[in-house]
């Protein structure tokens, strides 16, 4: 079974998650985006063995402490979809736009595709590309714990913005609808920002993705939450 924690990092109070299987203690930080030493010392203090890092897409808030956990542990990075690589590229300028120190381009050691699986000690995750909000956004799907880390795709209450370069607001709903209504209303999931949500109460309430919203054409597609 996997399990899972969120810290939060960066002003924008973006979650970083530590996941692991609890059979085997093997486990991966979903999204570093900084603080690389305080996320090594969590894993540890939950006796976590880390062996990866994977990224559901490019922008320097769930990277920034990617090359230095890597280093740092000797770990992998895996994802986003090869779609991202021009944010990866562009990481110097996003650290200036934000105001931080200087941070390198990042090339991952695997690029992740659509269908891709992703072992995790005794856990498989799968993988679907969801592009919208950037164009080689990835989903991470545990089917057996019933849980999916899903980026800045879908919020409690909100949707990603689509108005980043290269994002799409038709893709980013047909991501939604197309790609993770299907996991089951029952699926949990975590959000790159904000509290934890299900997919049914989602569609019950989403004021912008919501089943009512969608029937009555609403503003699916222009989220403005990060």
């Amino acid at each position: 079974m996997l399990r899972h924690l969120s810290h939060p990092v960066t002003p924008l109070a973006q979650n970083a998650t530590l996941i692991w299987c609890d059979v085997t203690g093997t486990g991966a930080w979903v999204d570093p985006g900084a603080d690389a030493a305080d996320l090594a010392q969590i894993a540890r203090d939950h006796g976590v063995r880390l062996e990866k890092i994977l990224l559901t897409h490019g922008h320097l808030d769930h990277v920034g402490a990617s090359a230095e956990l890597a280093r740092d542990a000797g770990l992998p990075v895996i994802g986003p979809h090869r779609d991202d690589a021009f944010w990866l590229d562009q990481l110097p300028d996003q650290a200036r736009v934000f105001g931080v120190s200087e941070i390198a381009p990042l090339t991952p050691d695997q690029w992740l595709e659509d269908g891709d699986r992703i072992a995790l000690g005794e856990v498989t995750l799968q993988v679907l590309h969801c592009p919208g909000h950037t164009p080689g956004h990835v989903v991470f799907h545990d089917p057996e714990s019933r849980l999916a880390l899903v980026g800045d795709v879908l919020f409690h209450g909100a949707i990603g913005r689509s108005d980043f370069p290269r994002g799409n607001g038709r893709e980013l709903l047909e991501s939604i609808t197309g790609k993770l209504w299907p996991l089951g209303d029952d699926t949990r999931f975590v959000p790159g920002h904000g509290p934890e949500s299900t997919f049914g109460e989602e569609r019950r309430c989403n004021p912008f993705v919501g089943d009512a919203a969608l029937a009555l054409g609403g503003p699916a597609g222009r989220g403005r939450f990060y």
